[in-house]
């Protein structure tokens, strides 16, 4: 089964209070959105390979380590998705973006793709999925699927809070890939919102709410 990584550092934590808070505002949101990715980025990008190099200090030589060229890429599901790249590139400033537009279909609920423009070598590069939240798991799970079918190999997903039935739908359709959270909350309402979340993550981040 897919792991799930829940992150409990004290700063991620108490962000994501501060984004719960329904009279939280949308320039701080978005900020919070942001601070929160960066942060949520340092586990994420953990287990980036490293190679050993010599650099010259002003005091002599010193045998150092950098990342070793890997190719990386994030890829939010628009729109809420868009709010947590920032934060992420900050970290990664060479990672290439690409973008995955999903809608519901009304008759059948499935997720249906209606933009996608990734990086052409898509297959050589560790993908970041992202998405504020991992509802029903429909949409996390179908942007998946596309990327797969595009040739991606290795793919994260990462998203601020999630559902049991999103986690239980993914881990179900992709047993292969990485779920970070920074919380699991406890169940979805009849209209699919994340109970008790923090409302419509795309609504609060572009004030169209």
């Amino acid at each position: 089964m897919a792991n799930v990584h829940v992150m409990d550092h004290p700063l991620i934590q108490h962000k994501l209070t501060l984004i719960r808070d329904k009279e939280t505002g949308v320039k701080e949101f978005r900020e919070l959105v942001e601070e929160l990715s960066l942060l949520m980025a340092y586990e994420v990008y953990r287990d980036l390979p490293l190679k050993e190099i010599e650099v010259e200090t002003p005091m002599g030589k010193a045998t150092c380590y950098t990342i070793s060229g890997k190719k990386l890429g994030i890829i939010p599901i628009l729109r809420a998705g868009l709010g947590m790249v920032d934060g992420m590139t900050k970290l990664i400033p060479t990672a290439k973006v690409g973008h995955i537009g999903l809608y519901r279909d009304p008759d059948t609920l499935e997720p249906v793709e209606y933009y996608c423009k990734l990086p052409p070598d898509i297959s050589e590069r560790d993908l970041i999925v992202v998405d504020p939240m991992l509802a029903t798991g429909g949409s996390a799970a179908a942007a998946v699927c596309f990327l797969k079918q595009r040739g991606a190999k290795n793919i994260k997903l990462v998203c601020l809070i999630a559902a049991p039935e999103g986690i239980a739908r993914v881990q179900k359709e992709h047993d292969d890939i990485d779920i970070f959270v920074a919380a699991v909350d406890e169940k979805l309402n009849s209209h699919g919102y994340i109970v008790p979340g923090l409302g419509d993550a795309g609504d609060r981040l572009f004030g169209t709410k």
